[in-house]
């Protein structure tokens, strides 16, 4: 018994029968060493078809101005702020897996934390492009960074907090590369050592001479250690300076205090959806289901229904506190978002952020599959809702009536948005196909422990507690890997 590390009660992270290490590489490997399959082929025709139309529209914006997109004077910030801030929220989920549960040493992020990282840093991509497209004059990007005073006159507003953006963002992104990367090399190293050939030579580079000698396993907990405790704080600073683009301003319903802490939520709420709704098909796509099991998809979804409850109260202290300041322009762009012309878009808010995810409270819906694919979309349309309702909803009616507008996207607004996506799941799909999207490595270290295989020899030694045995019988029945036939006799 002296190998019993984990209680008999706690529900395995990783299932199946007769799992080795040799196999575990075999399972993750197969999809990355061997032909895609035609799942994969439809999902990347399609996502290709996407990316085209994003070249398209962008290329259009590029040659004709942002007159192209359905801008006015009133409403200067549309659909392409809320693409970016929904982007940027998307990639948060990635950072909190990998780092923060990193620190508080929850194993369960081992098998979820590589596709998330990988998230990340395509949605931080894709948000980047939406910086780069609304500046107007993209070629004059690079006035953004601290360029020496010889290069000439920069009027550059260094107190404005969109300026503190590009600095938060290319933090994140640089930080979430490094991390990413450097928790791949172990796993680089495998395919290095299955591969021959041009294969061989190019993972053998990737892999920057891993020797998995007992020094560099060492140096890489090191610096994963340090690399979570640098990028924990982003999780919170990244989304609230994003949220100074809006409350350092003077624009009724943008000027409060709640906005850092409500769009972090919101950010954690939408990254963990996203993640659902990559995993989910993953898993079933690549046959990973004995290493993604119920227990991660539950554990996502119990974290969906705690973020999507705060910004739930965020909404509800939003409309108090509009009350309680008894400011009249205040009060009316709340009472306009409910209200007015874009009624619907804030109906569609509440009811995907607010009411969908209490549906989690069932035990019954929160392990299922498909349902919990469903709601995660669901989630991810509501978070795009929310930034609409915070930008355009605001900027359409503010103090002077005589300059209220509408605000109406068109084609090329809608492509950019849509062919962003098609760029996303385009950039995930090439990732799966030439990396592992679940970390070898770490999960490795769940065989002797944490799998079904290990508690359930456990179980046949015959020397724990008969009603613990029970309980945990009785939780695996949530499982869709797991055959129950195999504990009758046990």
């Amino acid at each position: 018994m002296s190998h019993h590390h984990e209680s008999i009660i706690r529900e395995p992270l990783m299932t199946g029968k007769d799992i080795t290490y040799a196999q575990i590489t075999n399972d993750i490997l197969l999809p990355v060493e061997n032909k895609p399959n035609k799942a994969w082929w439809i999902g990347f025709t399609v996502s290709s078809l996407g990316a085209l139309l994003w070249v398209v529209s962008i290329s259009y914006t590029f040659w004709f101005g942002l007159g192209a997109w359905g801008l006015n004077k009133t409403v200067g910030w549309a659909w392409d702020i809320t693409g970016f801030v929904w982007w940027v929220g998307i990639g948060h989920a990635g950072t909190l897996i990998s780092a923060v549960l990193l620190i508080f040493r929850q194993n369960w992020r081992n098998s979820i934390n590589r596709s998330a990282e990988a998230m990340t840093i395509f949605a931080v991509i894709c948000a980047a492009t939406y910086i780069v497209a609304h500046m107007g004059r993209p070629w004059l990007a690079y006035f953004t960074l601290p360029l020496p005073n010889q290069y000439g006159s920069l009027w550059v507003n260094w107190n404005s907090a969109l300026m503190m953006d590009v600095f938060a963002i290319s933090t994140y992104f640089s930080v979430s590369l490094l991390f990413w990367y450097t928790g791949l090399l172990p796993d680089i190293a495998s395919i290095r050592d299955r591969a021959t050939g041009l294969r061989r030579r190019i993972y053998s580079i990737l892999s920057f001479g891993w020797t998995g000698s007992l020094k560099t396993w060492q140096r890489f907990e090191t610096v994963s250690l340090i690399l979570a405790g640098i990028s924990t704080p982003l999780v919170l600073s990244v989304h609230t300076i994003v949220s100074f683009d809006f409350a350092t301003s003077l624009e009724p319903g943008w000027h409060t205090t709640i906005f850092p802490p409500y769009f972090v939520a919101g950010a954690i709420f939408s990254g963990f959806a996203m993640v659902q709704t990559l995993l989910l098909v993953t898993r079933k796509v690549l046959g990973l289901e004995n290493y993604i099991t119920m227990f991660h998809i539950e554990s996502m979804n119990k974290i969906i229904m705690l973020t999507g409850s705060i910004v739930g109260v965020a909404y509800i202290t939003e409309f108090f506190i509009a009350w309680y300041s008894q400011v009249e322009y205040e009060q009316y762009a709340f009472i306009n978002r409910a209200t007015g012309p874009y009624w619907w878009a804030y109906w569609s808010m509440m009811s995907c952020n607010v009411i969908s995810p209490q549906l989690f409270w069932s035990k019954k819906l929160r392990t299922s599959i498909k349902f919990s694919w469903f709601l995660s979309i669901i989630v991810n349309i509501g978070m795009w809702f929310e930034r609409f309702v915070i930008i355009v909803t605001s900027l359409h009616r503010d103090y002077i009536p005589s300059s209220w507008a509408m605000f109406y996207p068109t084609w090329v607004d809608v492509s950019v948005f849509i062919g962003s996506i098609g760029l996303f799941f385009t950039m995930f799909l090439l990732f799966i196909r030439v990396l592992p999207s679940v970390a070898i490595a770490e999960v490795k270290l769940l065989l002797k422990t944490s799998s079904e295989q290990s508690k359930k020899k456990l179980i046949e030694e015959g020397h724990l507690d008969p009603v613990e045995v029970q309980y945990y019988k009785e939780s695996l029945t949530k499982y869709d890997s797991i055959d129950m036939a195999d504990y009758e006799k046990v």
